[in-house]
């Protein structure tokens, strides 16, 4: 194994499971945004074991326009403008497994978040614009208990792993803007990452599900979601890297519940795409990553719609 490229991918283990959520389908996003869930060397586990750190920050802002009704919690919006800000604190534990095929590693992340929602709301017969904020405070915490890494050779790697995400984020079904979803989220998930150009050039692309338990104070239940993201990464002698990066978020099902069977089930999509860059910086036993992402949303139909802004610094020891 190259342990010089393995190393890093504990740091991207880690910001895999930084991704913003700002709302159920039920709110028109998800557990994740697009474009924002592969992270470079996704699909590996190291052999080296030992504590990483990871500390990640999005932001997106996006809207819904007027002509489309959305259900947030009790409400039903008649479009809907959101700004949503994640601060999330990553740790990631690789287990002595040796030189071995297979590797292990356990992560778990606490998110603290902020959010501002303003829409047009439907009040029988009227309507009228309501401003929310939910000021930041701790976001649904979620953990991933076993990720299982897959070494075909040192150039081609896989993980697979289940991501659990909790509702102990503040809620109330009467506001627009909440640091929970209120749900429980389990994503089954697979990486696979490839190396080539002596290690410099890395394709990594992760692929989910995302299943929601039912919103019992809203009687509403999100089908199941999902997402494909892949990235192109070239790297330098500098330490400087420059890529892309594309996205696709597929609903399968359509939503269910009052609200849900009013819109015909709330059923939708996304595509994402844009450039990111990256910057590593070794040192005796560690090493840090910072990394940015700018992302465009489009093909957008019955979710928000925005360019999410991802910054990104890790350490590894």
């Amino acid at each position: 194994m190259n342990t010089r490229y393995l190393l890093t991918t504990a740091i991207a283990l880690g910001l895999s499971a930084t991704m913003p959520s700002a709302f159920a389908t039920e709110g028109g996003l998800g557990r994740t945004i697009t474009g924002t869930n592969v992270q470079s060397f996704a699909g590996v586990v190291p052999p080296t074991p030992g504590f990483n750190a990871a500390v990640g920050y999005v932001h997106y802002s996006g809207e819904i326009g007027a002509s489309r009704e959305v259900p947030v919690n009790n409400l039903l919006t008649l479009g809907m403008d959101a700004t949503f800000d994640m601060l999330s604190v990553t740790g990631l534990y690789v287990w002595d497994t040796g030189e071995s095929r297979w590797n292990f590693a356990s992560l778990a992340a606490l998110p603290f978040a902020t959010v501002e929602v303003n829409a047009n709301v439907a009040l029988g017969p009227r309507s009228g614009q309501v401003t929310d904020k939910a000021d930041w405070d701790v976001f649904d915490p979620f953990f991933v208990p076993v990720i299982a890494g897959y070494h075909f050779d040192q150039t081609h790697h896989m993980t697979l792993a289940l991501y659990v995400y909790t509702d102990w984020g503040d809620y109330d079904p009467n506001r627009l803007a909440n640091l929970s979803l209120n749900t429980w989220t389990y994503s089954p998930t697979i990486g696979y990452t490839q190396l080539t150009q002596q290690g410099t050039l890395e394709f990594t692309t992760v692929a989910a599900v995302d299943f929601y338990t039912k919103n019992d104070a809203t009687d509403y239940q999100n089908g199941a979601v999902f997402r494909l993201d892949a990235q192109l990464m070239k790297r330098f002698a500098s330490g400087w890297g420059v890529g892309g990066i594309g996205g696709w978020i597929q609903q399968l099902e359509d939503d269910e519940g009052p609200l849900a069977d009013r819109l015909d089930g709330f059923k939708g999509h996304s595509f994402a795409l844009g450039p990111t860059v990256d910057y590593t910086k070794k040192w005796d036993g560690g090493e840090v990553v910072f990394a940015a992402r700018w992302l465009k949303e489009f093909d957008v139909k019955r979710r928000v719609k925005g360019d999410p802004l991802m910054v990104t610094a890790t350490v590894a020891f």
